[in-house]
């Protein structure tokens, strides 16, 4: 039987965790914790992460209703986490979060689609960015629902970012790796490169990480990104969409092969 005042603590815990290391601020962000099949601990709307207390935490179902008499309510970005949780039965942990560098990343309409480091492609592949979409509505919900399946990371554009995962420690470890990553990667475009593992290496990064559980191999296709696989057999009803910083960068290395 799973000790609620445990993981009430380790929400706590966890949650402060991200506000000691800068990755929200005030009552930014939300975590939660799936404790029963229509049971999960959330923390409170409008509190900061680092001065919450276990007692705070709001016990819902999954389509955010009170369970217990509470004087705090669940985050209105509730239903984030609740289609999160719907679309992934192996999910029991989210933890949305505004990291600097990650959050950049989202305002600039940039995705992390390029394997720059290894340890990414073992943990997290790719992490796309989702479109817009009004925190708290439909609008967000719809943006970030087509990548649940193949990522456990996402950038929201203009907003921020969300891991999830089988326990709130593996969620934010995913969240610190991704900002992690984006600072690194802003650190070598500063530089003026970013070189990327070769093709032939990941198809060997894929099968250490299909053979440690961390995804599976349906993600070799099925991650948007197309890391080490790009896609070469669209159709011609097929849309194929780009950020407007990926079609720069495309246009910009088909002018410097015209050159040569």
């Amino acid at each position: 039987m799973i000790d609620e005042q445990k993981v009430k603590a380790h929400i706590v815990e966890i949650a402060t965790r991200c506000y000691d290391r800068g990755l929200l601020v005030a009552g930014d962000g939300n975590l939660s914790v799936r404790v029963g099949e229509n049971r999960l601990i959330a923390t409170p709307s409008g509190v900061s992460k680092g001065w919450m207390k276990p007692e705070m935490m709001c016990v819902v179902d999954l389509a955010g209703n009170p369970l217990e008499p509470s004087e705090y309510k669940v985050s209105s970005e509730w239903p984030m986490h609740r289609v999160i949780y719907e679309r992934r039965p192996d999910i029991h942990a989210v933890c949305h979060a505004h990291p600097p560098h990650a959050t950049g990343f989202a305002v600039a309409g940039l995705s992390l689609s390029k394997a720059i480091l290894s340890e990414v492609v073992l943990t997290l592949g790719c992490v796309p960015l989702a479109a817009y979409g009004t925190p708290s509505t439909r609008e967000l919900t719809d943006a970030i629902e087509p990548f649940l399946q193949y990522h456990d990371a996402l950038l929201m554009a203009n907003h921020g970012a969300v891991a999830y995962a089988a326990t709130l420690e593996q969620a934010f470890n995913k969240l610190e790796t991704l900002e992690h990553t984006c600072k690194i990667s802003f650190i070598a475009r500063a530089l003026g490169n970013e070189n990327v593992i070769p093709d032939r290496a990941i198809p060997k990064l894929y099968e250490i990480r299909e053979r440690n559980g961390a995804m599976p191999f349906e993600a070799r296709a099925g991650q948007v990104c197309g890391i080490g696989n790009v896609p070469n057999d669209l159709g011609d009803g097929e849309t194929l969409t780009l950020t407007r910083a990926e079609l720069v960068e495309l246009l910009t290395a088909s002018a410097q092969l015209l050159r040569h």
